[in-house]
This record gives C-alpha cells, sequence and structure tokens, in this order.
C-alpha cells in the first residue's frame, strides 16, 4: 500500500492524515493546537506540524505529502528569509479601511473584479499589505517577500531547501494573481505597500516541488477551500457548504468570475478550473454563542430549535456577531428582529441562530447560481453540519436537496489527493463519506421563500449601507 500526507493548517489547529493513495482510506491521524488570535507568529504553526508529526510511526513509510491551510493570511519575510511580525489571519479584520482605500485608489469594484476576480476586503492578503504600509511603515519597508500560510508552512517542511511555491488556488485569494492569466499583478502589490515583494512560486497542481529532510516527496498543497473542494469532488452544478469557523459556499467553473459588490470572489481551484466562492465569517461560532445565551450545549440548542416551527414564529437574527465579510460589514453587530412577548422563546431563538447562519450562505448561493449557472443541490460538510438540527434546517433554508457527508477531514484528505496526484501523476478517484440525502418538503419550500424575503428586507432596513448584490 502506498501513503500519502495530507495536512491541514488551519485557524485552529493542524490536522495530519495518511491516506491509501489508491482508495483515500485514512489509516491514521495525529492533531496539535494552534494559538488562539486573528494576529499568530507564523513560527506556531511549524512547531504544531512538528508535534503533531512526532507522533510515534505518523509519517513510516509515506511517499508524498501536501499542505492545506487558511486562505489569504498575510507572512511577512525579510531579505534573509526571516519572519518580519506575526502574521495576520484572513478574519483579522482590522485592514477593512485599507480595503476601501485600494478600491478606490484602483478605480472602484468593477475594475477589481475585471482584474483579479475578487473586490478586496479586510481578508485579502492585498488589503493586509496595505495595512502594514499605513500601520506599521518600518515593518513593511523590512519586508521584501510575502507568503501564505500554507506556503509558508510547506516551505518549512521542506527544509527551507527551495525557494518558496504555492499553487494557483491559494494565490487566487491573495488579491494580486490572475487566475485566468496565471500570473501575478505586481502593479498591485506595488499599490498596496509601495514596493516590489518577492512572491512564491506558482506550481501547477500535480507538480512535485521539493522533498522533506527524511525524503518525502512534497506537492505544491493549495488552499483549505480548494483542498476540500478536491476531496468532495466538486461538480459543476453542485455547491459545497462548509460550516465551521468560517461559513463557505463554492461551486467548480470553467471561466473566471467577476462578479463587481464583492459577495463572490473569483478563486481558482486545485485542478485548473475556477471555484467562485462566497465567505461569511459567522458561522459554528454563533451557534456555540446562542448557545452559551441559553444556558444550554449544542445537543440541547439543536433539540431546541427542531421544537420551532420554520421561520421561528417571525423571530429574524441578524448573525453579524464579529462583524461580517459577505456582506462587507467590518463593523456590525448582531441583531435579534420580531420578537414579541408570543414569540421570544428559546425554541424561536435556537431556530433563528440556526437559520441566520444557513441563510448567509443561502443567499450566497443564489448569486452562485447567476453566475454559473442552475445550482440543484446543496452538499453540506464542516463540524456544524453534524447538528441535526442544522441539517434538517438546511433544506428549508437553501430550498434545495441536501446531502450531508460523514464527519471527515476534508481539507487534509483534498491536499493527500494531490500527494497522491503529484506522486503517480493521475488524480486518483477517491469516495466521498455520505451519510444522509434530505429532500426539501412542500413546507420546506414555503419556508424558503418566507426567510428569503424577510433576511433580505431585513439587510436593506436595518444594515444600509451593505454592499452586497440584488437585495
Amino acid at each position: 500500500m502506498t501513503l500519502v500526507a495530507g495536512v491541514d493548517s488551519s485557524t485552529q489547529s493542524v490536522k495530519v492524515v495518511i491516506c491509501d493513495a489508491e482508495t483515500g482510506r485514512v489509516v491514521r491521524s495525529a492533531r496539535a493546537r494552534h494559538p488562539d488570535g486573528t494576529e499568530v507568529a507564523a513560527d506556531a504553526w511549524w512547531q504544531a506540524f512538528q508535534q503533531a508529526a512526532a507522533e510515534p510511526g505518523l509519517l513510516d513509510d509515506v511517499r508524498a505529502l501536501a499542505v492545506g491551510g487558511q486562505q489569504h493570511g498575510m507572512v511577512t519575510l525579510d531579505e534573509n528569509g526571516e519572519l518580519v511580525r506575526d502574521a495576520l489571519l484572513w478574519n483579522d479584520n482590522r485592514s477593512a479601511p485599507d480595503a476601501e482605500d485600494l478600491i478606490s485608489e484602483f478605480g472602484g469594484r468593477a475594475a477589481w473584479a475585471d482584474a483579479v476576480g475578487t473586490v478586496p476586503v479586510a481578508s485579502l492578503t492585498v488589503a493586509k499589505l496595505r495595512w502594514l504600509a499605513r500601520a506599521e511603515p518600518e515593518n513593511a519597508v523590512r519586508t521584501t517577500a510575502v507568503l501564505l500560510p500554507h506556503d509558508y508552512l510547506t516551505w518549512m517542511i521542506g527544509g527551507r531547501s527551495f525557494d518558496p511555491v504555492t499553487d494557483r488556488g491559494d494565490a487566487s485569494g491573495t488579491g494580486y494573481f490572475d487566475a485566468e492569466a496565471n500570473t501575478y499583478r505586481p502593479d498591485l502589490v506595488r499599490l498596496a505597500i509601495g514596493h516590489d515583494l518577492r512572491v512564491p512560486r506558482v506550481a501547477r497542481p500535480h507538480d512535485l516541488v521539493g522533498e522533506t529532510p527524511s525524503g518525502i516527496a512534497l506537492a505544491p498543497g493549495t488552499g483549505d477551500n480548494m483542498a476540500a473542494a478536491l476531496a468532495l469532488g466538486v461538480r459543476p452544478g453542485e455547491a459545497v457548504v462548509s460550516l465551521g469557523t468560517s461559513g463557505t459556499s463554492y461551486t467548480v467553473a470553467a471561466q473566471q468570475t467577476r462578479e463587481p459588490t464583492g459577495t463572490v470572489c473569483g478563486f481558482a481551484d486545485a485542478t485548473g478550473r475556477f471555484l467562485p466562492l462566497v465567505c461569511t465569517l459567522n458561522c459554528a461560532r454563533n451557534l456555540e454563542a446562542a448557545a452559551a445565551m441559553l444556558r444550554v450545549d449544542l445537543e440541547e440548542l439543536s433539540r431546541l430549535a427542531m421544537a420551532a416551527p420554520p421561520g421561528a414564529e417571525g423571530i429574524t437574527f441578524m448573525p453579524y456577531l464579529e462583524g461580517e465579510r459577505t456582506p462587507p460589514l467590518p463593523q456590525a453587530t448582531g441583531e435579534l428582529l420580531g420578537l414579541t412577548r408570543a414569540n421570544m422563546r428559546a425554541e424561536n431563538i435556537a431556530r433563528a441562530a440556526i437559520e441566520s447562519v444557513l441563510w448567509s450562505l443561502a443567499f450566497g448561493t443564489e448569486v452562485l447560481a447567476e453566475l454559473t449557472g442552475s445550482i440543484s443541490s446543496i452538499t453540506l460538510t464542516g463540524g456544524a453540519a453534524q447538528s441535526s438540527a442544522v441539517q434538517r434546517i438546511a433544506p428549508a433554508v437553501f430550498g434545495l436537496s441536501v446531502t450531508v457527508t460523514e464527519p471527515f477531514e476534508s481539507v487534509a484528505v483534498g491536499a493527500a489527493r494531490q500527494a497522491a496526484w503529484a506522486l503517480t501523476g493521475e488524480l486518483p478517484e477517491w469516495k466521498v463519506p455520505v451519510l444522509r440525502e434530505i429532500e426539501p418538503t412542500s413546507e420546506d419550500l414555503a419556508a424558503h421563500h418566507e426567510l428569503g424575503e424577510r433576511y433580505r428586507a431585513a439587510l436593506r432596513t436595518h444594515y444600509p449601507d451593505a454592499r452586497i448584490a440584488h437585495i
């Protein structure tokens, strides 16, 4: 049996899975925690990987390895290849005004969409570079190279024995890479930070880019969403909704999307196609917050939500507890709307919390469909997708059939699939672990239309500055 390794380096932890290269079966795994926060020393990711990899026998007989990493984070290096400062992560919102400045200086949102397929928001690396130039000019001057988190970890795992390398998928999330032309935009780097920077070489997804000091071959790796899409084998007409720290909805497309409001990011995938994607900041942690407010655990939150009718008897929960990326509302706070003496019950609040998280992504999925063609089904994955209430409420919110995957480390497995591709020269067919399929009922479809109208109206009324498509 030929073994390959996939690494998921997320905001919260590093997970390493060892897979059979032919079937994708996970034969062993390990993990280690990352520090909390939106500003983290990049060295911590390397230390966590070393801790996980020290599990006895974990990497024995592994032939190839790839890293799937959190997107957008800014890792700055000086002329000697040393870290200039801690990395700013995707969910650090301090660069929100810098994104707006870049949009204005380059000629507006449509100009950015035309240039790189994505309009800058605080999450993107290009906005973080501008923040560095504005807030820490001395560090900006010291910075001669910029990497993404997965680039940095791949480089460290390889013993820094080769120049940093990335892939087209993760590079497409920087805001200064044109995925259609497969080239960086140095003019946008200069616009952001004021001088040229060294950027990683963009390898093909099936290239071998180096090896570890112990001789394990390294594939280029990719961003976490691209790796998950690789694990799930996404096809046109399907959308994946992933419910984790962030919420994402994405599909695959043959052509670059250029959505000018910034609702959809025009990313590339890890196979040579495109991966238009909607990302929200408020996802699983909102459910944790709702459970804490109601003084219940997540299992009881699920039970409460299922005891309420679709639409939560008119309660609308605007879910922006941590600001928001889509729509770009970095300073927003959450709101509970429509409360009355009759409906202010724990069951309705629990249901509204789940409906709100799902609706943000359902709305984004509708915009994806307008750009890429009809979407007929949803694949629901991620930690929060294992909630029985989330599974049952999703068909009502999306108005589509929903396939729920079993719990599995999709990012790490997708990275392992890339490693197998690079090792053998052929992309293997690995089975997706499906838990159940749920069809919407007539009651679900009626609730879908009512929720859509209600949440659109709430966005228009309570967040009039929200720039989101078609509200």
